[in-house]
């Protein structure tokens, strides 16, 4: 048995009925991996590359110098994208016809839709319309949940069986 067999076998053991009554298979794949992914894996190698990689320190780079947290989000964010890629790829979005440099092209576009997203929606609910900005977040995170599904379900692994 394969790695995302196996992986794909364990999540699948959690679409019980409540679940399985409201979310089609695939949606709810891919909610686990990105809440693996951003709830778990994302958080864990920012606390571990922040406390130990950066470890509190200014980083330069010559030309520019990053503060510690923004160091260690640029050092966490391959790895991230990474298994985030993987985990849509070969869990959620199983035996997409399109190729994987396709796949990981349009995956990084999707990536890039999201972050501009997230700040153009922190900015218009917090600066625009004076929501406060922790339910803005989490107004802005729904929304690019979905736009990160979409974009998932019918750009980067478009025809994806489950």
């Amino acid at each position: 048995m394969s790695v995302q067999e196996a992986i794909t076998g364990l999540v699948d053991r959690l679409y019980v009925a409540p679940v399985a009554a409201v979310l089609p298979r695939q949606t709810f794949r891919y909610i686990v991996c990105g809440a693996v992914t951003y709830g778990a894996f994302d958080p864990a190698c920012y606390f571990l590359i922040y406390n130990y990689v950066v470890a509190h320190r200014y980083v330069s780079l010559g030309f520019v110098t990053l503060s510690p947290h923004i160091a260690a989000l640029a050092l966490v964010f391959p790895l991230t994208f990474l298994v985030g890629f993987w985990l849509n790829r070969h869990v959620a979005f199983r035996q997409s016809p399109l190729r994987t440099r396709t796949q990981l092209w349009r995956y990084g576009l999707s990536v890039a839709g999201s972050v501009v997203l997230t700040y153009a929606g922190m900015k218009f609910f917090v600066d625009v319309c004076g929501v406060w900005p922790t339910p803005a977040k989490v107004v802005t995170t729904l929304l690019t949940a979905l736009y990160s599904y979409l974009a998932a379900k019918y750009f980067t692994f478009r025809h994806a069986a489950g």
